[in-house]
């Protein structure tokens, strides 16, 4: 749908698409280690450059994407082959380098540890650095149409692109900044149109909603529109909620090429359909790579059955222990041990609000039963035994949506830090190689990796002897919530300036650490954005191991911040008066 819609936009000089997050790799490492011709994002061939290949060739578009993957000249190959059909001769480069796995002996001959101070994997399924943007500008200034990369970085897909045509210098920190933050505004496609805004009632027609274009100026500040008939919304508040979307510390957001400093960015509605987002600070980048590795370790199972009638709830909830104490029965009969971990939920039932759960008596749950073991052999006996409750347990019970459930691998992350000096980029396009490395070196001061969260800015406390009123967060604020492993960022931006005054000093660390106190088990930084007028919160330990590696039916966190947004609080009342100067945050 946004290719089409895009190829609409008069003036296009670039279409950039970005495929990869951590649970994609794992699963394109699944699909390499079946067939390694695999391994890339075969819709970006198949759904996006075959129907539209004419059209972008034919305007003169270049084409950006890290749909390589862990297979980037598979991908690359893919595309010719539908180029060649279509009578097109495509200059298609490719950015490789960014894969490890050749180098994990070395690394863990050298002792190198993951970010959590434990071992590299022993039998890694694959391993990558997240590489920056130095390829994809070399790779256009080549004269490549199309360039694919591995696993750079979200952002760089649009970095490149802007080096390249600014000429900026690699040294040039706000810009790169900047540029960086251009990417990142987009890179998760319609977020920045009306996606997942905390208002979702005024955004219209979803449906149709309209992909983020980008216009940017040569000192890097930019304006964000949408396709003229799109659906979706240009609304500051969107796009402040995208801002701090998984960034972590807002003043030390750690990317290959900067890192930035978004503090002080601020979002102006120009238009009806535009916003100029604009000062965005860098500083040196780091001197090391961030780099994650895939694992096999067991496997897991997943059951989801629907529970109607009165008492569903409590039904589920028996059905659960039920199922769990026969299949633990069974495994002790066939020589098989306990569980590693197990997890159940009743959607519908708002189990994962914990404490918060409003009462009502709710006649229809979806139990989710989730649980994992060394051994496949031993999830077999609940993957057979589940088939029993829909005849032996609970009345309005079906035992299954689809089936039979499958019995999966499970594929665990860990993240380490690989100095640029070991990682050897290249760059092909055709028959000509060229080396694409990063071996800039920071001053002394920053030849460190600083992937490290860097302290909460320290809060401050005030008073008011004015009457208060109940309220929940979302009177106050916007929010937006995301994943980074196994910690969770929620970005609370605030709709008005006197919201921020009271949100600054009374929405603290320690109070959304107690709030989510059932789902996280570390420490909850705050971090001020004054720019946007938001605080972003970081929960670590928050998804149960994150991504593929946790068996919540939220392992990404999207759901944090509406619950957070639920928060019940006591405010002034002029606090709550929404000033009738604009919805900029």
């Amino acid at each position: 749908m946004a290719t089409p819609q895009l190829l609409q936009v008069p003036g296009l000089q670039y279409l950039v698409y970005d495929y990869l997050a951590e649970t994609t790799m794992a699963i394109l490492a699944r699909a390499r280690a079946k067939d390694p011709a695999l391994g890339y994002a075969t819709d970006f061939v198949q759904a996006v450059m075959t129907p539209h290949l004419q059209a972008i060739h034919a305007r003169g578009i270049k084409v950006i994407a890290n749909a390589g993957g862990l297979n980037p000249e598979g991908c690359r190959d893919a595309l010719l082959q539908v180029a060649e059909k279509q009578g097109i001769a495509l200059r298609v480069a490719v950015v490789t380098g960014d894969d490890l796995m050749p180098q994990m002996g070395t690394l863990q001959a050298q002792g190198l540890r993951t970010t959590a101070d434990a071992q590299l994997p022993e039998r890694p399924l694959s391993a990558n650095a997240y590489v920056g943007a130095r390829g994809i500008a070399q790779s256009l200034g080549a004269g490549a149409d199309v360039v694919i990369t591995g696993r750079c970085v979200d952002s760089a897909v649009v970095l490149g692109a802007l080096v390249h045509e600014f000429g900026w210098s690699w040294e040039d920190w706000d810009r790169l900044s900047a540029g960086t933050l251009a990417g990142h505004l987009i890179e998760c496609g319609a977020q920045a149109t009306g996606g997942l805004f905390t208002d979702w009632q005024d955004v219209p027609d979803w449906a149709n909603i309209g992909y983020p274009v980008i216009d940017v100026a040569p000192d890097g500040s930019l304006e964000l529109s949408k396709p003229e008939g799109t659906g979706g919304l240009i609304h500051p508040g969107a796009v402040a909620e995208q801002i701090l979307y998984e960034v972590g510390d807002p003043a030390q957001y750690l990317m290959p090429d900067v890192c930035c400093d978004w503090r002080h960015v601020q979002v102006e509605r120009t238009g009806i359909g535009t916003v100029k987002v604009s000062g965005a600070r860098g500083l040196h980048a780091p001197t090391h790579y961030k780099a994650n590795a895939t694992w096999q370790d067991g496997w897991q199972l997943q059951l989801m059955m629907a529970i109607r009638g009165i008492d569903a709830p409590l039904k589920a909830e028996r059905t659960a222990q039920a199922l769990l104490a026969r299949s633990r029965l069974l495994m002790t009969q066939q020589g098989f041990s306990d569980y590693s971990e197990t997890c159940i939920e009743l959607l519908g039932g708002e189990s994962h609000y914990g404490p918060h759960a409003q009462a009502h008596t709710a006649r229809e749950v979806v139990l989710r039963i989730a649980v994992r073991h060394a051994q496949a052999k031993a999830l077999g006996v609940l993957q057979r035994e589940c088939a029993s409750s829909g005849t032996s347990m609970g009345p309005g019970t079906r035992s299954s949506f689809s089936g039979r459930a499958d019995i999966q691998p499970v594929i665990k992350l860990c993240s380490f830090l690989v100095p640029k000096s070991q990682v050897r980029l290249q760059m092909q396009l055709g028959d000509g190689v060229q080396d694409a490395s990063d071996l800039a070196v920071p001053p002394t001061a920053n030849a460190h990796p600083v992937y490290s969260h860097a302290p909460a800015i320290p809060e401050t406390t005030t008073a008011s002897d004015e009457p208060l009123q109940d309220s929940r967060l979302i009177d106050l604020a916007w929010a937006r919530s995301g994943d980074k492993g196994d910690d969770e960022n929620i970005g609370v931006i605030a709709r008005h300036a006197r919201a921020w005054v009271w949100l600054r000093s009374q929405l603290q660390a320690d109070q959304v650490q107690a709030y989510f106190s059932h789902l996280v088990q570390g420490p909850v930084l705050r971090y001020e954005v004054p720019g946007l007028q938001a605080l972003n919160f970081v929960l670590h330990q928050a998804l149960g191991g994150g991504g593929v590696c946790s068996l919540r039916s939220d392992p990404l966190g999207k759901s944090f911040a509406q619950m957070l947004l639920d928060m019940p609080l006591r405010v002034p009342a002029s606090v709550l008066t929404n000033p009738a100067t604009g919805d900029t945050p």
